[in-house]
């Protein structure tokens, strides 16, 4: 498992509702924390990992120490939003690569947890951020797509650089085609997890 990089099409995949909790998944999930705090990250989406189904791990902290801090969340709907604020944000998926954007304040979020029980949080400032960014990435939305046009811009010099060095994985055979890791998806998606 590797955590994937711009512009693999697993980052612009909508993913598919998870139907079961398993011991697969279960170990997935694990696997995603450990990957998280090995590159100092404080979320990370099914898809970021190449998995196009709907869940994402969070720790607000990054310790991999504080347990008690790690959050997954199945199947994720944010069903309220309230006021609005502009934060910095960044993506393990694009490394070093940082830009404001603007998100609610504060958010009501419904999902299930690895236990199959249904939770509801009310979040506001950076747990807030972080729940709407992991929720996008589910959508195939990245927080590019969130910044402004002139935000965007100043941002498209290493952007292209990520396009260059993927296509060079791909030539190098490092990386399949594109519609190759598309057709990966869907057969992942029709066989479950």
């Amino acid at each position: 498992m590797e955590i994937v990089r711009y512009p693999h099409p697993a980052l612009r995949w909508k993913s598919q509702p998870l139907t079961e909790i398993n011991s697969t998944l279960r170990t997935t999930v694990r696997q995603m924390f450990d990957l998280m705090y090995e590159s100092r990250g404080i979320g990370l989406a099914a898809n970021q990992v190449a998995i196009p189904f709907r869940f994402f791990v969070v720790n607000v902290t990054s310790d991999p120490e504080l347990k008690d801090e790690e959050h997954v969340f199945i199947n994720p709907e944010i069903t309220r939003r309230k006021g609005n604020e502009e934060g910095e944000e960044g993506c393990l998926s694009l490394p070093e690569v940082y830009g404001q954007v603007r998100r609610a304040e504060e958010i009501v979020v419904d999902a299930f947890d690895l236990d199959g029980r249904q939770f509801e949080m009310t979040l506001s400032g950076l747990p807030a951020r972080v729940i709407q960014h992991e929720t996008d990435h589910l959508d195939g939305v990245l927080f590019l797509d969130r910044m402004s046009d002139v935000a965007r811009r100043e941002l498209s010099d290493q952007i292209t650089d990520f396009e260059a060095m993927f296509q060079r994985q791909q030539e190098s055979g490092e990386y399949p085609s594109d519609e190759r890791l598309k057709q990966n998806l869907r057969e992942l998606q029709a066989n479950g997890l």
